[in-house]
């Protein structure tokens, strides 16, 4: 299983997960079989607030799921679509994280708490 994570710094799975998809500035790509880790600069990083682009983002790598702080609905949905689980962080770290989700102990994402990190402010569209 491939899972990203977005994340503000590249320290592989020490790097600490970062609060919002659309503007981390990089992603890590881990596949949990292979143990292999994946650095992907976001290509979509200046995009128009609300019109953020997953596949351009990760620089058209697939993934199974991806860990996040936060997420517009609309990225959400398009992962979604892409049959992608989007899951919300429940600690600091990428490694934290993947313990975390091998514990199926992650929520995942709906339109309805994707805008976890800064509810009232994203100005997201549910």
């Amino acid at each position: 299983m491939k899972v990203g994570f977005a994340v503000q710094t590249n320290q592989g799975i020490e790097s600490e997960v970062y609060d919002h998809f659309g503007s981390a500035p990089t992603f890590i790509i881990v596949d949990t079989e292979g143990k292999e880790v994946l650095t992907v600069n976001n290509q979509d990083l200046h995009h128009i607030h609300g019109a953020c682009n997953p596949i351009t983002a990760l620089d058209g790598k697939s993934v199974d799921a991806m860990v996040v702080g936060g997420i517009g609905a609309g990225a959400l949905t398009k992962l979604n679509a892409l049959g992608i689980r989007v899951y919300g962080a429940g600690a600091s770290t990428v490694k934290e994280n993947l313990s975390l989700l091998r514990g199926n102990k992650l929520q995942e994402l709906s339109v309805y708490n994707s805008c976890r990190s800064h509810q009232g402010e994203c100005g997201h569209k549910v």
